[in-house]
């Protein structure tokens, strides 16, 4: 898995016109699922995204975790991080998970996410085509591969 996570004032996911996601402040979250992707996989990138220190503490200093602030969060499936760029100029897909596989896992990262900060988590659609709009915080943006974990 791959995960795309940005500090946001603001963000939200909009299908068709229609807004299916809204939050303040928080983090929103790219997802990209690969096909040996993992439960473990899962547990690991929740808990790595729960507690990761970067929002500001009273002194200004990036030490203060999602699950500490109590922020919100929005996780978007995005397959085309596993875009591979190396022929051409077309972009191969070939590494992302298949909608079967990807859909479940998917899905079991959104919950356990919900576990991991005891709150409901906002969601795009798999699948769908979104427009995702959002104000970066600082700006902070962090990448994390569950296949660089060891």
């Amino acid at each position: 898995m791959k995960a795309v996570i940005q500090r946001v004032l603001k963000a939200s996911v909009t299908i068709g016109g229609q807004k299916v996601a809204n939050i303040n402040s928080g983090i929103l979250v790219l997802l990209g699922i690969v096909s040996d992707d993992s439960q473990e996989d899962i547990k690991w990138l929740s808990n790595k995204i729960s507690n990761l220190r970067i929002f500001s503490d009273n002194d200004g200093v990036m030490n203060t975790s999602l699950l500490q602030t109590q922020g919100d969060a929005i996780v978007v499936s995005q397959f085309t991080l596993h875009a591979s760029t190396k022929k051409g100029n077309r972009p191969s897909y070939i590494h992302a998970a298949k909608p079967d596989l990807a859909i479940p896992l998917y899905e079991a990262f959104v919950q356990q996410l919900e576990i991991d900060l005891s709150k409901k988590v906002q969601t795009g659609q798999f699948g769908a085509d979104m427009k995702v709009e959002m104000l970066n915080d600082g700006p902070v943006t962090i990448i994390i591969d569950t296949k660089d974990k060891a």
